[in-house]
C-alpha cells in the first residue's frame, strides 16, 4: 500500500520538477512572479522556478522588432485630405516595466504612433509634407521615443512609408504639374527664339563691320600702292634725269641734241610731275644745260 501511495507522489514531484525547469533561449526575457508578486527577469540559460509559489507571466523578445503602421486619414495645416501610413522600429530594453506600466503593449505603440503622424501632419502644407519627409521622420522619432520611454521601450527609427492625397487632390496636382511645364517649355522656347535673333543681329552686324572693315583696308592698302608706284616713278624719273645732265655738262656737243629731245617731251613730263602726289614741279630753261642740272639737283632734295 504505501509502495502504491509512493509511485503516484514522486510522479507528481517529477512532473512539478520537469515544470520547474525553464531554458531562456537568446535576446529572449522571462518574468516571474512569486505568489502574484513579481519577483525577478530570467536570463538566457537554464533557470529554476519553484512549482506552484512561482510561474512565469511573460516571454517577451529583447530583439528589436518591426510594428507595421496601417494607413490612416490625416489633414494638412491647408486642409487638405491624405492619407499615411509608416513603419516604427523598436526594442523593449526593460520587460518588466512593459509588462507592468502597459496593458497590450504593441496596441497602446500604434495608437500612438497614429497619434503623433496627425499632429504632425496637421503642421504642414501639403507641398510640405513631401519635401520635408525626413524632418518629419526625425520629429517623430524624438516625440516616439520619449513617449514610450515610461514603458521600458526603446523607438529606434520611424519611416513614413507612403503619402496618398485623395483622387480629386491628385487629378489637380497633375494639371499644375501639366501647366508648370508647358509655362517651363513656353518660355525655354520664347527665350531660345530670342537668343536665336540676337545672335542672327549680332551675326548681321559683325559681318557689316567686317566688310567695312575690309574695304577700308583696301582702299587704304590701294591709296598706299598709288602713291608707292608714283614716289618710284618719280624717283626713276629723277635719277634719269640727273644721269641727262650729267652727260649734257660731260659732253658739250651732245648738249644740242638732248634740248631738243628735251623739248620734245618737257611739256609732257611737268603735266605728269605737277598731278603728282608731291606736287613738285621742275621750270627749267631747256636751252641752258647749267639751269637743268641745278633743277634735277633741287628736285632730288628732301622736301622741308
Amino acid at each position: 500500500m504505501e509502495t502504491l501511495f509512493g509511485l503516484p507522489a514522486l510522479a507528481v514531484i517529477a512532473f512539478l520538477g520537469i515544470n520547474g525547469v525553464k531554458v531562456t533561449s537568446g535576446g529572449q526575457s522571462r518574468l516571474v512572479e512569486r505568489l502574484g508578486k513579481y519577483d525577478r527577469q530570467l536570463q538566457p540559460g537554464l533557470s529554476f522556478v519553484l512549482p506552484v509559489v512561482e510561474r512565469v507571466v511573460s516571454h517577451e523578445s529583447l530583439k528589436e522588432r518591426v510594428l507595421d503602421i496601417p494607413p490612416q486619414q490625416c489633414i494638412t495645416r491647408d486642409n487638405v485630405a491624405i492619407e499615411v501610413d509608416a513603419v516604427v522600429y523598436w526594442q523593449l530594453l526593460e520587460h518588466s516595466r512593459a509588462y507592468y506600466a502597459v496593458d497590450n503593449l504593441q496596441a497602446a505603440m500604434v495608437n500612438l504612433v497614429l497619434t503623433q503622424i496627425r499632429a504632425e501632419m496637421g503642421k504642414l502644407d501639403l507641398d510640405q509634407t513631401f519635401t520635408t519627409r525626413q524632418e518629419v521622420n526625425e520629429a517623430l522619432l524624438r516625440e516616439l521615443d520619449q513617449a514610450t520611454d515610461p514603458w521600458g521601450v526603446k523607438v529606434t527609427r520611424v519611416e513614413l512609408r507612403d503619402i496618398q492625397p485623395s483622387r480629386g487632390v491628385q487629378q489637380a496636382m497633375e494639371q499644375q504639374m501639366t501647366a508648370e511645364r508647358e509655362k517651363r517649355a513656353a518660355i525655354l522656347r520664347s527665350e531660345g527664339e530670342k537668343e536665336s535673333q540676337l545672335n542672327a543681329a549680332r551675326g548681321r552686324a559683325e559681318a557689316l563691320v567686317l566688310d567695312a572693315k575690309a574695304k577700308q583696308e583696301a582702299l587704304v592698302l590701294e591709296a598706299q600702292a598709288q602713291a608707292q608706284q608714283q614716289t618710284l616713278l618719280a624717283q626713276a624719273r629723277a635719277d634719269a634725269a640727273t644721269r641727262l645732265a650729267e652727260a649734257m655738262q660731260a659732253n658739250p656737243q651732245a648738249a644740242e641734241a638732248i634740248r631738243l629731245l628735251l623739248a620734245r617731251d618737257w611739256m609732257a613730263m611737268g603735266e605728269q610731275m605737277a598731278n603728282a602726289p608731291a606736287g613738285s614741279v621742275l621750270m627749267v630753261d631747256p636751252q641752258s644745260p647749267a639751269s637743268l642740272l641745278t633743277a634735277l639737283r633741287d628736285l632730288q632734295k628732301p622736301q622741308g
